[in-house]
């Protein structure tokens, strides 16, 4: 599959919609939002997402470089080198791309987005030179995409908050579901990926990884269980915080250790930043316009109609289609998944089944599209293969757990 015909389906999806809409309402003004949409959501590519993420990009790739010369990246290769050369074959044992990739997997676990992101972009560019076909993505890039988009977040921070913004009696309860449904999303783009490139999930490393980090989880659940709202909330806070503290003063601890120039390593790693992010500025704003496109013509709302309709028709429990419109929202824009989250505690209350379910949803996977353009675009990789067939299907996935997650604990 390529961006090329995903985002020209987005326009005539697009178009085609918008001239029925017309056809039958006579609403003129379904073209002019989405002209409107087009500027907006090029000026969002660039203003809110680019130019800010300059700045981070720009720190922690300084850091990284830091971290690479000072040998701190080494070190965390010989710890997990086992595990990821099963999952990443094509990586050399020993390459600095697996201290990076573990990286950005820690930050993301941690809802550290913008710590994830640059290291993501750095690892991205690690894979890019052991690619030997530079327009095509590769194997690793492509388990590492998927890893990337079924979203394994272990303190959901920022939907934790959102609920106690909007007064909801107990705004951890989402907690748990939210984490037992994002690892069947990376449970399940594990097992796709894998198959298609004929990884042995079952090889003792492998399952012994698996199953520590499982056991992990397992054990967050049952100590979080333990704790009241404001405790989880400063336990978040204060573990994330620390996490991201004691990298960079360990860091700057073995540069000196190693008599390495710290600010001139800053330097030369921070002035990839802003290249990186002139590389990345085209494909969000072709992506991100593309679906700003495809939501402002209504398409958005005809699926979710639709399947409601079908459901219905199945004889199925339709409470939990209301919530479906996050669902569909994430894996084209964080930010416009977010907002509908947010609508939808507003509207149906932040306690209710429908508000609590896309808060699961939010929670469940990542944006799909948006990490391709990202990530893909900054190294210039133009055929994705079935990277972004495996992200869905882990999104799929995400949906699925997060729908019997909410009819098991708050039906």
């Amino acid at each position: 599959m390529t961006l090329n015909y995903i985002w020209i389906g987005f326009f005539v999806i697009a178009f085609v919609v918008a001239v029925i809409t017309f056809a039958f309402t006579r609403d003129a003004d379904v073209f002019k939002r989405i002209i409107d949409s087009t500027f907006d959501a090029s000026k969002m590519a660039v203003m809110d997402i680019a130019l800010p993420l300059t700045g981070i990009m720009t720190l922690w790739l300084g850091i990284m470089n830091i971290g690479e010369k000072a040998g701190a990246v080494n070190v965390l290769i010989r710890i997990i080198g086992p595990f990821f050369n099963k999952l990443f074959p094509e990586i050399p044992k020993g390459h600095p791309a697996s201290g990076q990739l573990l990286m950005n997997f820690s930050a993301n676990m941690l809802g550290l987005d913008n710590a994830a992101t640059p290291l993501g972009l750095k690892a991205m560019q690690s894979l890019q030179e052991l690619n030997p076909h530079k327009e095509r993505a590769s194997n690793a890039q492509i388990m590492f995409l998927m890893l990337n988009t079924s979203g394994l977040t272990i303190i959901p921070v920022s939907i934790l908050a959102q609920r106690a913004i909007l007064g909801s009696a107990s705004p951890t309860d989402v907690f748990i579901p939210i984490l037992i449904a994002t690892f069947c999303s990376t449970l399940a783009g594990l097992i796709v990926v894998s198959v298609k490139q004929k990884i042995n999930l079952f090889n003792k490393t492998v399952l012994a990884w698996l199953g520590g980090i499982t056991a992990f989880i397992v054990g967050l659940i049952i100590y979080f269980r333990t704790l009241d709202k404001e405790q989880i909330e400063t336990v978040s806070k204060i573990s994330s915080n620390l996490i991201l503290l004691i990298i960079i003063i360990g860091f700057l601890a073995g540069a000196l250790i190693k008599r390495v120039n710290a600010y001139e390593a800053f330097i030369d790693g921070a002035k990839e930043g802003f290249n990186i992010i002139i590389k990345v500025i085209p494909y969000l704003v072709g992506m991100l316009v593309g679906i700003a496109v495809f939501r402002a013509s209504g398409a958005m709302d005809y699926l979710i109609n639709g399947m409601a309709w079908c459901f219905n028709m199945l004889g199925f429990n339709t409470d939990f289609v209301p919530a479906l419109p996050t669902a569909f929202m994430k894996p084209l824009s964080g930010s416009g998944a977010k907002a509908i989250m947010v609508e939808a505690m507003t509207t149906y209350g932040s306690d209710s089944f429908v508000g609590r379910l896309s808060c699961l949803f939010q929670g469940a996977a990542d944006t799909t599209f948006y990490i391709v353009a990202l990530y893909f675009g900054s190294v210039g990789i133009k055929r994705t293969r079935y990277a972004i067939g495996a992200g869905l299907i882990a999104d799929l996935a995400g949906i699925i757990a997060a729908i019997a997650l909410a009819y098991l604990f708050f039906y």
